[in-house]
């Protein structure tokens, strides 16, 4: 687990995620504003279930504060190859430094993990925060009907040996 920070003065920690964690990260993903129109389909039967959470690196951060930690965003690692599959902030904590902080530790897992980059196929309205937490653009992936009906925007994090 790592130490609390205080993104907005609110205590955050940044914890793995487990199985049980499962429904509240699929609510999360559906109930995304950032996916309202139409984006809606992309998410409407999406699933974040505990085989995943297994499977990838999954991390949390959690609201410290509250009992059972409120889930306040989270990431997913996936290393091989190396991707960053979802990175999603709940609506209510966007604007509080939540999608910094893990940008932040998934760069220190990354690193751990031996990595020199992770792409990144992003959902077209987060191309500014990408470029504004330091993702290089290196493409785009055409849209792929009927999952994906719009092209969207590839980027990737680079880990230059320190």
């Amino acid at each position: 687990m790592s130490p609390r920070v205080s993104p907005a003065s609110r205590p955050v920690t940044i914890r793995r995620a487990v199985a049980r964690d499962a429904k509240r990260l699929t609510r999360l993903v559906r109930g995304s504003g950032a996916y309202e129109g139409a984006y809606a389909s992309m998410v409407a039967g999406y699933r974040v279930g505990p085989d995943y959470i297994e499977t990838h690196r999954v991390f949390v951060a959690v609201d410290a504060d509250e009992e059972g930690g409120r889930v306040l965003g989270f990431y997913s690692l996936v290393l091989a190859p190396p991707e960053l599959d979802l990175l999603f902030v709940a609506d209510e904590a966007q604007g509080l430094g939540i999608g910094r902080l893990l940008v932040a530790h998934l760069r220190a897992e990354a690193r751990a993990a031996g990595l020199d980059r992770v792409e990144v196929v992003a959902h077209p309205p987060a191309e500014g925060f990408y470029r504004s937490v330091g993702a290089v653009r290196i493409g785009t992936v055409p849209a792929n009907p009927p999952a994906v009906l719009w092209d969207r925007p590839e980027f990737e994090f680079r880990f230059p040996p320190e």
